[in-house]
This record gives structure tokens, C-alpha cells and sequence, in this order.
């Protein structure tokens, strides 16, 4: 007995089905063919080196990279329209929410930051830290800057 297909059954409940398109070919970025940038004084604290792995397309809109901090070095102040997601790989180091004590993070760790949250991240005073930056675009848009974080806020 042939059973019937999950097409005509999504016909015969008068259900619609949606079939993905060909957009073209999958790309693949090879290791060492983006080069390393610093992170721009202007956004940042200390030695930072930026390793943008990748950028989407539209429609989609998410994009990352690889964000290692010498030790004591970190970001401005900043926010995201659609939040970040950190995943520490590497050293130990430190993240804070605008108003809210620093929190220690280590290799491991996956740090969510809603969106429009105000906060910074970097490393430890005396230890590297390096982290894989996940963050969406809004209307071509991934961060706002802001002032730069005290060494009093830093906690040094």
C-alpha cells in the first residue's frame, strides 16, 4: 500500500507548503584570506585585534568575528539593536551591563546582551581574553559607540 505524500496531504488539509529556491552557491572563506585589523581607537581601550569571519547577504543580517584583547584591553561602551552574543575562547575576561557590578567570564562561557543594553567587555587587568562576537544588523546597523570605559569602571 503507498502511503500518501506529505505534499498531498498538505494539499488535502488545504495547508500551503513553502519550497526553498536556489540563491546561489554556497561560499566557503578560507583561513588567512581576510586580513587582521586593530580595533579603532576610538572604540576601544588597550591592543585589540579585530578577525572578521563573516558578513551576511541579505536578506540575512547576522555577522561575526574574532575580537582578542591584550590584557586590561577593552571596548567602549556600546549597544546592539538586535543584542550580541559572546562565546569566550580563550584567557580570562570581563563583562558589564550599564549600572551592574563587572562579571568575570572564561573560555567556555557564551554571554548573551539583549538588545539597546549598554554595556562593555574586554579582558582581565593581567590576563588576554579572546571571543567569538555574534551580532544582527538593523536596517545596515550592528553597534552604537559610546563614551569610552574608566579605569574606575574597568575596576583598575
Amino acid at each position: 500500500m503507498k502511503l500518501p505524500t506529505v505534499a498531498a496531504i498538505s494539499l488535502s488539509l488545504g495547508l500551503s507548503a513553502t519550497v526553498a529556491t536556489e540563491t546561489g552557491p554556497i561560499t566557503v572563506t578560507r583561513a588567512g584570506s581576510q586580513p587582521s585589523s586593530a580595533g579603532p581607537e576610538q572604540n576601544f581601550t588597550g591592543s585589540v585585534r579585530v578577525d572578521s569571519r563573516f558578513q551576511a547577504v541579505a536578506p540575512a543580517r547576522v555577522g561575526g568575528g574574532i575580537v582578542t584583547f591584550e590584557p586590561g584591553a577593552r571596548t567602549a561602551w556600546h549597544t546592539h539593536p538586535l543584542g550580541q552574543t559572546l562565546i569566550v575562547t580563550a584567557g580570562v575576561g570581563r563583562v558589564q551591563k550599564w549600572g551592574e557590578a563587572v562579571q568575570e567570564i572564561r573560555p567556555g562561557d557564551t554571554v548573551w546582551i539583549p538588545p539597546g543594553v549598554k554595556h562593555w567587555h574586554g579582558a582581565a587587568p593581567s590576563t588576554g581574553m579572546s571571543h567569538i562576537a555574534i551580532s544582527e544588523s538593523l536596517d545596515g546597523k550592528s553597534v552604537d559607540w559610546m563614551e569610552k570605559v574608566s579605569k574606575e569602571q574597568y575596576g583598575q
